[in-house]
């Protein structure tokens, strides 16, 4: 337990060490402060109300030399009594963010003046959080949520709370839990960094402690490596989960920021992650441990290229698709439609472009930077007319094998068909016609981008 003078020397030493954060950032914390009607219990020498008040007054006095700090004040269950019905969206901004210098009092002032009344509406209070922390190009947004009790309207705070983490709205929320029964622990961990307060000398110390893990320079940036091993690739999604889970923590574009460097993240340093970076194909690293206190590079090998397909010809309403794969491998990295260009990791890729006939390519190299572009000629369509429905297939025909190519749809009389430039048979046989001798057979050439109508009778 730390005694007065302790305390306030512990103070002293944070806030020199906070003096030399770097001024470029702007750290932003909002209280979440309980006053519903439960902190009227005992506790200790006094009701939790007057505890939570005189502790957070010393807290507060110290906050106001620290540098590049913007601190705000939310309440809950203070203006509505809880009986005869709950106030389930009695939480309002009571003190908007300015600096720590002049909002300190201020918040003070406010916390001193309030009296118990309502309920404890912890998940509609972290959704209305949002509107609190006004647009900001280099903050770090903070959340204290100091509380007797667990949600009582019906919310969920856990997934308001990872929600709100998601968007970006604020990192991982410190939660003090004053007086509360241990089994509630659990309650908070999922929506935050709980600790628990069991006497008023433990407040102060949790307070401290949560204002230098809150206050922590650690960082972290992700260096996406090319090919020469220079974090200059860029601008793809990334995703933290928690090692060994599939818990989604944080998401992120990727981005370089405006000195050229790899943007600076705030990660929980608490936990140990597994980073997935959603290029094509993916690149994966697990079990990563964040240092506290430093600035933290975790390298990721993700040289990327350029892979375009375009079709060589005479443009109609036909675009095909290519089924990309990594060399040497059946599985499905990705869709591409022609017209487009798409980055993919340098290497060697089989494409299969989804024409009639199929056209097969294998081994096209995507290299550094580059783009490597594919053409291949635009399909002619075929118009089918046949004098009523039947059976038949088309195949190609180079006058030494015939290959399959698809078969005719048995319920149409008129038929579009793209295909690609060369020779083809085509056979057909009416449905209703009971000799095989009746069949038809023609032989036709396709040319890229023309029309061309068969006529099966």
């Amino acid at each position: 337990m730390l005694t007065q003078r302790k305390f306030l020397f512990l103070f002293l030493l944070l806030t020199s060490g906070f003096a030399n954060l770097n001024s470029q950032v702007t750290n932003r914390i909002l209280f979440i402060f309980d006053d519903s009607y439960s902190m009227y219990a005992p506790w200790n020498s006094n009701i939790k109300i007057e505890v939570a008040k005189k502790v957070m007054s010393e807290f507060l006095d110290s906050l106001k030399d620290i540098p590049n700090l913007q601190l705000a004040l939310r309440c809950y269950g203070h203006t509505t009594f809880f009986k005869p019905e709950r106030n389930c969206k009695d939480t309002k901004l009571e003190v908007p963010f300015a600096d720590a210098k002049s909002n300190a009092l201020k918040i003070k002032q406010r916390i001193l003046r309030l009296e118990p009344l309502g309920t404890t509406p912890i998940a509609y209070s972290l959704g209305e959080s949002v509107n609190d922390f006004t647009p900001c190009n280099n903050c770090r947004n903070i959340v204290i949520l100091i509380t007797d009790g667990i949600e009582e309207c019906g919310g969920n705070p856990c997934q308001v709370s990872i929600e709100l983490q998601r968007k970006g709205i604020f990192i991982r929320p410190f939660v003090i839990g004053v007086g509360l029964d241990v089994k509630f622990a659990d309650v908070f961990a999922c929506m935050g960094k709980f600790y628990d307060v069991s006497n008023e000398a433990n407040f102060k110390d949790v307070l401290t402690l949560v204002l230098t893990e809150a206050l922590s320079q650690t960082t972290v940036q992700v260096d996406l490596l090319d090919i020469n091993k220079k974090p200059t690739e860029t601008d793809v999604d990334m995703t933290f989960y928690e090692a060994g889970t599939d818990k989604v923590k944080y998401n992120y574009v990727h981005t370089i920021n405006n000195r050229g460097n790899p943007d600076t993240l705030v990660l929980n340093p608490d936990l140990k992650y597994d980073l997935t970076v959603h290029t094509l194909p993916p690149q994966e690293k697990k079990n990563i441990s964040i240092i506290k206190g430093k600035h933290n590079v975790i390298p990721v090998d993700a040289p990327q290229g350029y892979l375009r397909l375009e079709l060589d010809g005479a443009i109609n309403n036909y675009y095909p698709t290519t089924v990309v794969r990594k060399g040497s491998d059946m599985k499905t990295l990705n869709i591409q439609d022609f017209g487009k260009t798409e980055k993919y990791i340098v290497g060697k890729y089989d494409l299969e472009v989804l024409t009639l006939p199929r056209i097969y390519l294998k081994d096209v190299e995507v290299k550094q930077s580059s783009t490597n572009t594919i053409k291949i000629p635009t399909s002619g369509n075929v118009l089918f007319n046949k004098s009523g429905t039947g059976f038949g297939s088309i195949y190609v025909d180079d006058g030494k094998t015939v290959s399959w190519v698809c078969n005719l749809n048995p319920g149409l009389t008129n038929e579009v068909i793209y295909l690609q430039p060369g020779k083809y048979k085509v056979v057909f046989r009416l449905e209703f016609s009971k000799e095989t001798l009746k069949s038809v057979e023609k032989n036709f050439e396709v040319k890229s981008g023309a029309p061309l109508t068969i006529k099966l009778f």
